[in-house]
């Protein structure tokens, strides 16, 4: 059963209203959920701002390296197929192989790139996991050590890290000073998680297709795919970059409010907003 008024949270009240619709006077007079023996959730928020900024670079930083990519890759793909059009009389072999390790030097930059970038991301997206808790615990369907973990499994790593953006998003929302709760579309976080995955899925299997590939037509074919590949990696990165500043200045807006529903009032600095440790 949902709260009759979000239709998001559970009910605590008896006319069927969650906290954070009830109002502070509905705060003051229901309990909040009890947590497990085992687990007790963070009671103050710190700042994503400076991780935000650091993934931001680091994003961009993956689009400029996926555009040197495409780059090689055309380059590549550029002089096998003059020499399939002459049958390879002029073919140029000190050409092909400085192309190919352009192509290979490109490659790697975007994989030291995407490591680094997974670092911050994943710690950016532990911090802003953290801060959800404190704004509204009820809204969260996994425990806060899944917005580490859920990058880690197989398959799972599709959807999880989704579902745990989601509640989020949804702590995240500005509310009203009064305690009213208001929604936010998730367009950006949507676009963002299907362009992401797209981009995951495309690469794979694009690059699998280009280690097979032994005749000079199908070079020249899978290269294609790669650099259609490395094109979605940067509409992906741009909406990741979209993503999180969104999310990062709802987090601002929302602390600045103070921590309802775990209290009525107080500044943002009361709740730990910019602690560092």
């Amino acid at each position: 059963m949902l709260c009759s008024t979000c239709r998001v949270r559970p009910p605590v009240t008896g006319d069927g209203r969650c906290l954070l619709c009830a109002g502070p006077a509905g705060a003051a007079t229901a309990p909040m959920p009890p947590a497990p023996a085992f687990y007790a959730p963070q009671q103050y928020l710190r700042s994503p701002e400076g991780l935000a900024k650091a993934v931001v670079v680091l994003l961009t930083l993956i689009a400029v390296a996926d555009l040197l990519a495409v780059a090689a890759e055309l380059n590549v793909r550029r002089v096998i197929a003059a020499g399939i059009a002459n049958d390879f009389a002029t073919y140029d072999e000190a050409e092909a192989t400085l192309a190919d390790n352009m192509s290979g030097s490109a490659g790697v930059l975007q994989t030291l790139l995407n490591l680094a970038t997974a670092v911050v991301f994943i710690i950016w997206f532990r911090r802003v996991r953290l801060n959800a808790e404190v704004f509204d615990r009820s809204v969260q369907s996994m425990r806060p050590g899944w917005a580490v973990g859920a990058w880690f499994v197989p398959i799972a790593n599709l959807v999880l890290p989704r579902r745990i953006a989601g509640g989020v998003w949804t702590a995240s929302a500005q509310t009203s000073t009064d305690g009213g709760w208001r929604s936010v579309p998730a367009t950006v976080m949507n676009l963002w998680w299907g362009a992401w995955v797209c981009s995951l899925l495309l690469s794979q299997f694009s690059y699998r297709l280009y280690l097979k590939a032994e005749q000079p037509q199908e070079i020249v074919d899978t290269t294609g795919l790669l650099v259609a590949a490395d094109a979605f990696d940067i509409v992906a990165a741009v909406l990741a970059i979209l993503f999180v500043r969104k999310l990062t200045r709802m987090q601002g807006e929302r602390a600045a409010l103070g921590v309802f529903p775990l209290s009525t009032s107080g500044p943002a600095e009361r709740a730990g907003w910019g602690r560092s440790h």
